[in-house]
């Protein structure tokens, strides 16, 4: 598999801005990014938003 430069993260970047648009492309990148991060932690198995959750709830 060839590796990645930066010259092709910038061609993919530049046709990404022109297809969505600049107001459409911070949206989808928080989008991207949030996925990630849940497909990060169901991987890990991460659970902190999870206790943070149960401990709000037997505050109340």
């Amino acid at each position: 598999m060839p590796n990645i430069g930066p010259m092709e993260l910038i061609i993919v970047l530049a046709i990404a801005l022109i297809v969505l648009g600049p107001k459409k492309l911070p949206e989808v990148g928080r989008s991207v990014g949030k996925g990630m991060r849940e497909f990060k932690d169901s991987i890990s198995g991460d659970n902190r938003r999870d206790d943070d959750e149960l401990v709000a709830g037997r505050s109340e």
